[in-house]
Parts: structure tokens; sequence; C-alpha cells
């Protein structure tokens, strides 16, 4: 895509009732009659090439809505878990759209544009602080892709925060064009403890995602405005601890992950923008004695 054409796309978004697509989007992906069902399931594997091998069901009678194919789970032994105590699986199937190190609070979006931690997790000045100096990596998880999201690493569920906002499209030509894409598109935003130290794992909503679902949230539909909101997450601490690539949510209908990781974590030479990732596989290590 050209720059004029990234560009228009960006200024076509502000037209568009981005909320009222979604909406319409949440519904058409629920229809349970069979050949509405199927005849877009058939439609999207074939557009967006996508890998039915990998499913734990036929496709696409296995599946009572386009929804129940999109956030399909993989067959067992689809997507190995990076093994070693030190070693941080990548969580999601995607590419990468950014990582490196968060510095002077800011995280690198695109193109000159930079957004901060404050922003991005809409909390106080100390509650972001725990990660300046660290890691983040940002996974654009495109429609072909594999949707669930999993544990980087084995960790406790401490907070969960829905910080409401827009609805912008997060593919590269957004990424590129509009400064604070991250920080004003709505977005859950889960805090974990570990042996490695804090770590916070970012669902970002966009266009076209009619929900968030995670085991302790259930499913979380879109608001443009409102008060952040602390989610109950209920149970006890042990209901929260997750294995390393454990389930930790998924996107009903596409969207993008940013990892955020503390100062002793070392992220793999090779994440350049661009780069395809697959769950399960090195995404890093950590240090312990650093801690």
């Amino acid at each position: 895509m050209s720059n004029i054409t990234a560009r228009l796309f960006v200024y076509l978004q502000y037209l568009l009732p981005r909320f009222g697509i979604t909406a319409m989007v949440y519904r058409l992906t629920r229809v349970r009659n069979t050949a509405v069902k199927n005849l877009l399931i058939r439609g999207f594997v074939r557009l967006f090439k996508v890998d039915t091998q990998e499913a734990d069901a036929p496709v696409p009678d296995g599946y009572a809505s386009f929804n129940k194919f999109f956030i399909r789970e993989l067959k067992a032994d689809a997507r190995p878990i990076a093994d070693g105590t030190d070693v941080l699986a990548c969580p999601v199937d995607g590419t990468i759209s950014e990582a490196g190190k968060i510095s002077h609070g800011r995280l690198f979006q695109a193109k000159g544009h930079y957004y901060t931690l404050r922003d991005l997790l809409a909390t106080d000045l100390n509650d972001a602080n725990h990660y300046n100096n660290g890691k983040f990596a940002t996974i654009y998880l495109a429609p072909h892709n594999y949707h669930r999201v999993h544990a980087p690493f084995a960790g406790q569920l401490t907070a969960a925060r829905y910080v409401p906002g827009d609805l912008f499209s997060v593919n590269q030509a957004t990424v590129s064009h509009l400064p604070g894409l991250f920080a004003r598109n709505e977005r859950l935003i889960c805090h974990f403890e570990s042996d490695m130290g804090p770590f916070v794992v970012v669902f970002v909503g966009a266009m076209n995602v009619g929900s968030i679902s995670t085991p302790w949230t259930g499913e979380i539909r879109p608001r443009r405005k409102g008060m952040i909101e602390q989610l109950d997450l209920g149970g006890s601490p042990t209901k929260r601890s997750v294995a390393k690539g454990g389930l930790l949510g998924w996107f009903n209908m596409g969207s993008t992950v940013i990892l955020l990781l503390p100062r002793t974590v070392t992220l793999r030479d090779s994440l350049h923008q661009g780069r395809p990732v697959r769950m399960g596989e090195e995404l890093a290590t950590f240090n312990a004695k650093a801690r």
C-alpha cells in the first residue's frame, strides 16, 4: 500500500461508523443458520488462505457459527511450547509490528510515532514506571491467524482493567499513520506476577473486533466512552494461575497484542518489524539473577 493510499485509508476510517460496523459484524458472525455460516466460513478460508488442517474440528461443519470457527482451537500438537525455565513463549500467532526497549516511558509505534506507557496502561505513573527500561513486543494478528492468546510465561493474574476507546483498524497502514493508535483504541489490560517479575498482556480492540473474552472476565463488548473498569476476577487466587502456554483469552475477530516485560528480559534478535511469529515459539529469555 502506497503512502498516499495508506493516508486515505486512515482518513476514511474517521468517516466510517466504526462502532456500528463492529456491531453489525458481531451479529453476522454469530448467525447459526447452516447455509449462511458455512458460506461465510468457506469464503473466509478461500480469501485469506486459512490453514484448516490445524483446526481441531472439521471445517466448516464442526463449527456452529463463523465466530466459533474464527476463535477455533488447534489440534493438541499444533503449537509446541518453547521449553526452559528462563524462556518466554510467544503468546499468539501473528506478525511483529514492533519490538524493543521501553525508553523514557515511551514505546515505538512506527515511522517516528511513539506513545507512552502511562497512556497505554491508563494508570498512574508509579504503575507505568515498573516497565520503564523494560522490553515490549507488539504483535498484529491478521485474519488468517489463530486468534487465541496464551501466557508467555507461568504466572498469576493479579488485575484486569478494561479501558473504553475507539475502534480504528490496527493494520500496518493505520499503525504507520495514526499517532498514539494503541493508546486510543479500547483495550483489556491484564497484569501478571511471575518468577521473572511482573508482566502485562494488552488486548487491543479494533474495528470489527466484536468483543474480547477471557476465562476470568467473560465476554467484553466495545464501549466508546465511560470510566476505566477494574474487572472482578472472582474465585480464589489459585484459579488465576496459568502455566506457560495456558489460555488467556481470545479476540472475537482479530486485532493486536502488546507484551510489556521487565528489564531482566532479552528479546530475540530476530524480532524485527514484519517478522511472522507462531504461538509457543521462543520469544525471549530472562536473567533470574538480575531481578
